[in-house]
């Protein structure tokens, strides 16, 4: 699953953040960013949970 972020449209919800710890973080502005290690692909169903908490939808996945 490819993981997309909008960080134009992110609002520092930290609701991915405390969804999936091992996939997200939030740089010194709050926006989200995969954490290094990660990388722009997952299969981890708390990727799911935390793109579908997101209330501003800044999280796209889709199958590659």
């Amino acid at each position: 699953m490819r993981i997309d972020i909008d960080t134009d449209r992110c609002i520092g919800a930290a609701r991915c953040v405390q969804h999936a710890p091992g996939v997200f973080t939030q740089d010194d502005d709050g926006v989200v960013e995969l954490l290094p290690d990660h990388g722009e692909e997952g299969e981890d169903p708390l990727i799911q949970e935390a793109a579908f908490a997101c209330p501003v939808q800044a999280i796209a996945l889709s199958r590659r």
